[in-house]
């Protein structure tokens, strides 16, 4: 563990308060967790133990918490044994965890633009929601290629710069003030046929030269959506922050099985996903 994140880890013995099945192989699971519901920000992930059989745990993006009542939301897919087995555990049992975990987005700009893609959707509706209680109202594009583990509905909240017809958003940021519009390439109705960028792309070009100086990009998803994303950044000339996905075994930056390579001002180095991400410059990664 690095001196950084030294006394900011907690380990708990977490109680599933609830545990929702979607479609897509998708779950929202619920935990009590008192001390990571109190210390967790936005880009933070937890490592938890799928079962007690099975001591290799996984580590998860946080998508919400309460700080009042103490629970903890993670949203997952069931992708390989690890997270089938997790699938299977009850509410009323406990589970193993360890976190908050890992470095958080920073948004210092007045007009911030959130993207997420599949299970990267967790930590833009964290972030969406944090920036909620700062007085700060991003907007936020959310894209899947399997059902989304919520209904979509029209937003009450309107947008220029949009396709025709692109109205569906997520309830509960809609119910947040918060607007969100949904992409995907299946035909889901109300949503966009197509990829994340190209909602991206469609609302920045909308904007003038003062209000771009507003915008600030931050994404989390697949490794080609991301790579897309610090594109399209760089085209705009915007600051952007991406959080990584990788595999990783200790978590608390002890193994330095999660590197990845980062340019730095000296040149190239190698950086932990878990401690020294898992949000990073884009630029820096993909640039």
């Amino acid at each position: 563990m690095s001196k950084e994140t030294r006394n900011t880890i907690f380990v708990e013995d977490a109680l599933i308060l609830s545990h929702e099945a979607f479609e897509g192989e998708q779950f929202i699971l619920r935990v009590m967790a008192p001390k990571c519901a109190a210390h967790a920000v936005a880009g933070q992930f937890a490592h938890i133990q799928c079962d007690p059989q099975r001591p290799m745990r996984r580590p998860i993006s946080i998508m919400r918490v309460s700080r009042q009542d103490g629970w903890v939301d993670f949203l997952y897919k069931r992708l390989g044994e690890g997270t089938a087995l997790l699938a299977e555990r009850k509410p009323g049992e406990s589970i193993g965890m360890f976190g908050p975990i890992g470095k958080p987005f920073s948004v210092e700009r007045k007009r911030p633009l959130l993207i997420g893609g599949g299970v990267g959707m967790p930590p833009m509706i964290f972030l969406a929601e944090e920036l909620r209680n700062r007085g700060i109202v991003p907007f936020v594009i959310l894209g899947s290629e399997v059902p989304f583990p919520f209904t979509p509905r029209p937003s009450q909240i309107m947008l220029d710069g949009l396709p025709e017809g692109v109205i569906a958003g997520m309830p509960l940021l809609d119910d947040w003030g918060i607007p969100s519009r949904l992409a995907s390439m299946q035909d889901f109705a109300g949503c966009h046929k197509g990829y994340v960028m190209d909602l991206a792309r469609s609302w920045l070009e909308t904007l003038d030269e003062n209000l771009l100086a507003e915008v600030s990009l931050h994404a989390c998803g697949p490794h080609p959506m991301l790579e897309a994303v610090v594109k399209l950044a760089g085209e705009f000339n915007l600051p952007v922050e991406v959080s990584l996905e990788e595999f990783m075994a200790c978590a608390v930056g002890g193994c330095a099985g999660c590197v990845v390579e980062v340019r730095e001002e000296s040149g190239p180095e190698m950086r932990r996903v878990c401690v020294d991400g898992p949000v990073f410059d884009g630029y820096r990664v993909f640039g």
